[in-house]
């Protein structure tokens, strides 16, 4: 958990609400005492690290790419549905 003086939290606050959105508890005082606490959301999900996202961009590339194209043509398709058509 870190510390921050109310001067200093004003002048990083993008920086402090990175850090809650990380998952970390900071701790604002005034002359040294607490006087508030930023805390993550309980229902906010942590942050990606940036290997996480390009992990997760990978694999949803690999199972687009793995998908077998569709047999009929997607205009095809909705006139068909359109026409009462069985497709």
């Amino acid at each position: 958990m870190a510390n921050y003086g109310v001067a200093e939290a004003r002048n990083k606050f993008t920086h402090l609400l990175e850090r809650v959105e990380d998952g970390e508890r900071v701790v604002i005082t005034r002359h040294g005492k607490p006087v508030a606490e930023l805390r993550p959301v309980p229902t906010s999900r942590p942050r990606l690290t940036e290997a996480e996202r390009q992990a997760w961009y990978d694999e949803f590339i690999k199972r687009r790419d793995a998908r077998p194209a569709a047999s009929i043509p997607a205009v095809d398709l909705v006139r068909a549905m359109r026409d009462g058509d069985p497709a």
